[in-house]
């Protein structure tokens, strides 16, 4: 059986990863002022360049229930199943859209990775992996759904100013974490994004204090794969995160830039290291 192994844009992953990986996607649509673009037309750069000039955040649309059908459809075209990674129901309804799509065909499945980003390109890639070794459509659905939850994904940020005008902090913890140069930790929980520890001063030794951190606490690191993934980020920044994961023992880091998408939440120097946390590949 020939499976597609297919994901939305925010998976955040280069063309020729994609490419190596055999990995199909479809874009959400990210609107600057009145002009709708899809992800992967602009750069992280064009939304920084907005945001600064006109002080308002872009918009983000998630993919409807006609586009995923048709995306599905043409799919099926090349390959006999489909094995479609959403971002997390719990912050978009992307995820219900496809789900909804995936009901009027034969041989779709979709899974709630309840992460973003790279974390669900760390699922995607296994599903590939599992497809390659000839297991059915429903035995890679079982197995990467249940690695689901071993995604470790976390992000440290400089600022607050894109979860603050997207309402996802308020004015007062907005203004206090400015003042007191706060730069928040944010995980992944049960497919929601919350604060967990906070570190203070610059970026460069924040990230250093991040990354151990998380490797202390996530221990059980399946060490195949790590995602070293930011918006921006200074060299120290990334040569910190990458130290911290090869001093760990990973076998392959992919250093990967955020998306429109992502970023249009995130904001610039955000960075963050992902990886799968059960232990040996199953």
């Amino acid at each position: 059986m020939k499976i597609a192994i297919t994901a939305e844009s925010t998976i955040d992953l280069p063309k020729e990863i994609l490419e190596d990986y055999d990995i199909k996607t479809i874009p959400f649509s990210v609107i600057l002022g009145g002009e709708e673009y899809k992800d992967g037309e602009i750069t992280s750069a064009d939304i920084f360049k907005f945001v600064e000039e006109n002080n308002i955040l872009p918009k983000t649309a998630a993919i409807n229930e006609q586009q995923y059908l048709e995306f599905f459809q043409e799919q099926l075209k090349a390959y006999d199943a489909v094995v479609h990674f959403c971002l997390s129901s719990q912050i978009s309804c992307a995820c219900q859209n496809a789900k909804e799509a995936a009901k009027q065909l034969t041989n779709v499945y979709v899974v709630d990775t309840l992460s973003l980003s790279t974390g669900i390109a760390l699922l995607a890639i296994a599903g590939r992996k599992l497809a390659n070794e000839g297991l059915s459509v429903e035995e890679v659905f079982k197995k990467v759904s249940n690695r689901v939850p071993s995604v470790q994904a976390s992000f440290v940020l400089e600022r607050l100013d894109y979860l603050y005008k997207g309402g996802r902090c308020s004015a007062i913890s907005y203004f206090g974490a400015n003042l007191m140069r706060i730069r928040p930790q944010i995980v992944l929980k049960d497919g929601k994004m919350g604060p967990a520890k906070k570190y203070r001063g610059n970026m460069d030794r924040v990230v250093a204090n991040y990354c151990a951190d998380v490797l202390e606490e996530f221990n059980r690191p399946d060490l195949d794969i790590a995602f070293l993934t930011y918006t921006t980020a200074t060299p120290e920044m990334i040569a910190n995160a990458r130290k911290a994961l090869e001093e760990k023992g990973f076998k392959k880091i992919y250093e990967t830039t955020a998306g429109a998408t992502i970023t249009s939440h995130c904001g610039e120097h955000t960075l963050g290291i992902l990886y799968l946390n059960d232990g040996e590949t199953k």
